[in-house]
């Protein structure tokens, strides 16, 4: 097998805040989702001679999502983990509306899984249709109709909380 290069812990490093992203969207936590990424970290050092030195970024995500597929198979019972009980991880503030934020992720976490696998590598992490079809072993067709489907239901969901009824004065 040919060996990886020198460089591989730093190109793996290097993919860390994205990887971190993916990984939270999937696992729907950030206790989960840095577990997942904990051990995706793990299996991609351990296997790193299989890597055929292209695209690993593509690579490790793949890896990523079988992970995540793999544990969804073994779990009866997944939890959830409410961002506000996360107020003792560091982050800095940002000028964004705390309730829009909370509505995005509310939103984000409805989207069944495979919605939201796709939108999040489309939309977020930049990936093409043809790489995120490779990367999740679906027909490029499926990833253009998950895609559209995700779209269209957070679109639904968000402008949803946006609409006041009013009632006519008698």
């Amino acid at each position: 097998m040919p060996s990886a290069p020198d460089s591989f812990e730093a190109e793996v490093l290097a993919l860390l805040p994205s990887l971190r992203r993916y990984s939270r969207s999937l696992a729907r936590s950030d206790a989960d989702g840095e577990d997942l990424l904990q051990d995706c970290v793990e299996k991609v050092l351990v296997r790193r001679g299989q890597w055929r030195g292209l695209n690993l970024r593509g690579w490790v995500l793949t890896i990523m999502t079988n992970l995540y597929r793999n544990g969804l198979r073994q779990q009866a019972n997944r939890s959830f983990v409410d961002i506000d009980d996360n107020s003792h991880l560091p982050a800095t503030e940002t000028d964004n509306d705390p309730l829009q934020r909370s509505q995005l992720e509310a939103a984000l976490n409805s989207l069944a899984e495979d919605y939201r696998a796709v939108l999040m590598l489309v939309v977020v992490e930049g990936y093409s249709y043809q790489d995120v079809a490779g990367m999740l072993d679906i027909p490029i067709g499926t990833v253009m109709s998950r895609l559209s489907r995700a779209r269209q239901k957070m679109t639904s969901l968000l402008s949803a909380d946006n609409v006041i009824t009013l009632r006519r004065p008698k």
